[in-house]
Formats: C-alpha cells, sequence, structure tokens
C-alpha cells in the first residue's frame, strides 16, 4: 500500500472525527527541520522546499476527495492573499493519484497560492504526515514550528497568530 492510500484511509477515519465534533489537533512542534521535499508545478517543474529558505512558509498537504481538505483550500487561499504580501507562502500540495481529479477541483475553486503535485506521497511520508488535511508552518530557518491535523473553522485564527509570531522574529 503506497503512501498516499494511507494517508487516505487515515483522512476518512480523521474526517469521521471532525464530523463527530472533534476538534483539529495543533501541536506546537519541537524545532524540528522541514524534510527538503520535491515537489511538480502544474507545469512540470521541480520545487524543492528549501528553495523558499529565509521565508515562513505554510505547507499544506490535501486531496481533492478529502471532505476537510475542500473547507480548509479556500480558507489557505485567503490566508495566502492576506500574508503573501508579507513574506509568506502558502503551498498547497496536492496528492491525488489522479492529477485529473486535482485539477477539476481546481477548476472549480478560484484560487491564487502555488498548488504543488505529489501523486506517489513521498512529501507526506517525508513529513510523517498521519492525516488530512495536515499543514505545517515553516520558520524562516526552515524548522517546523506548529502542526495541525485536521481542519475546523478556528484553525484560521491559530495559523494567523502563528504567522504574525514567526513574521516578527529575527
Amino acid at each position: 500500500m503506497n503512501g498516499v492510500r494511507i494517508v487516505r484511509c487515515a483522512c476518512v477515519s480523521f474526517a469521521a472525527l471532525l464530523l463527530a465534533g472533534a476538534p483539529a489537533r495543533l501541536t506546537a512542534t519541537a524545532t524540528k527541520r522541514a524534510p527538503d521535499v520535491a515537489l511538480t508545478t502544474a507545469d512540470g517543474t521541480t520545487v524543492r522546499l528549501s528553495t523558499y529558505k529565509g521565508k515562513v512558509v505554510l505547507v499544506d498537504f490535501w486531496a481533492s476527495w478529502c471532505v476537510p481538505c475542500k473547507a480548509s483550500f479556500p480558507a489557505l487561499d485567503r490566508i495566502y492573499r492576506e500574508y503573501q504580501p508579507r513574506g509568506v507562502e502558502v503551498l498547497a500540495v496536492n496528492l491525488d493519484e489522479e492529477r485529473k481529479k486535482a485539477e477539476a477541483f481546481l477548476a472549480a475553486h478560484h484560487h491564487e497560492m502555488p498548488v504543488l503535485f505529489d501523486p506517489k506521497g513521498s512529501a507526506p511520508a517525508a513529513f510523517d504526515v498521519k492525516g488530512m488535511p495536515t499543514s505545517f508552518v515553516i520558520d524562516k530557518t526552515g524548522a517546523i514550528r506548529f502542526t495541525h491535523m485536521g481542519y475546523t473553522g478556528n484553525v484560521d485564527l491559530s495559523y494567523r497568530q502563528e504567522l504574525a509570531q514567526l513574521l516578527s522574529e529575527r
């Protein structure tokens, strides 16, 4: 079973918990280097996460079949539009095994944030993603500072507080 299928199973289980009213889980992560994963842009260009060193980065793993991801996607795009002028990058990493499903989702949901693709699931394996959506807030040095698993509407406030904190650090 490949990494994407494992994450898919975890996403279904986690979605059931969210629908039952369980809150999204936030973890203040002990300083750990973000893996320097290679991801693909829509035009096929390979981008490494290390390219963004020196910036605060929010990396979100999502897929078109993930129910909570459908709610988080527009919220993350709003965060991108608000914080990108301040030097924050939001990277939406799609894990659909079939690219056409991701493209159909993207065509139906206007967005400005960069969408990267990882159909083989090597990036979530490197980040040790346990369910979806999962996002990581990475500081300017490339250290993972916060981890969010799942999505509820109040997580947007957490993102804003964390980004503001990391932007103020020298």
